[in-house]
């Protein structure tokens, strides 16, 4: 396989061993896979950077290969999240929320560094939800409800995840002044 062929020169596209049809670039569907593949790249960049706490790194890594399977499944594979998974996230999160203290109200991004960059992958994960549910709703791709309800349950989880960077190393959250 050939890292590039020239078919796309002209703005068009094709799914990754699905549907062979050319698609525009800039149709909803290599929109929701491009935004997916930047969520994945950027946790494998956060992932590196988590020093060592093992328990960011085996959430970011079961993430990365969830977001993998979501990513067939938006190109047309016959594949989806698995039952299940969701109730995993569920369960992480609730875990953390039990070690960490109580959430006040909103807080300021940051902290430390590895906080401060699981906050931005939260936000990148929202922004690939939405492109997600926008190419849902056109009937771009269908997606599974357990799809649908992982990329939600997503952000939280990366949420707790930064809440828990910072926790573990004793730098309090820090609240809007307004």
């Amino acid at each position: 396989m050939t890292l590039f062929t020239g078919k796309g020169d002209q703005g068009t596209t094709t799914t990754f061993g699905c549907n062979q049809q050319r698609i525009s670039k800039s149709s909803l569907v290599p929109e929701a896979l491009g935004a997916l593949d930047e969520l994945n790249a950027f946790l494998g960049f956060v992932k590196m950077r988590s020093a060592g706490e093992q328990r960011i790194e085996n959430a970011l890594r079961e993430v990365q290969e969830n977001l993998f399977i979501i990513q067939a499944e938006v190109a047309g594979a016959d594949k989806c999240v698995r039952k299940g998974v969701v109730q995993k996230v569920e369960e992480l999160v609730n875990a953390i929320e039990k070690e960490i203290p109580p959430l006040k109200g909103f807080s300021i991004a940051g902290g430390t560094e590895l906080s401060a960059l699981l906050d931005v992958a939260r936000t990148v994960a929202r922004r690939a939800e939405r492109r997600l549910v926008a190419a849902a709703e056109a009937k771009a791709c269908p997606l599974s409800e357990e799809t649908m309800a992982y990329l939600n349950r997503l952000s939280s989880l990366l949420f707790a995840l930064a809440r828990l960077a910072n926790h573990l190393v004793g730098v309090a959250e820090e609240v809007p002044r307004y």
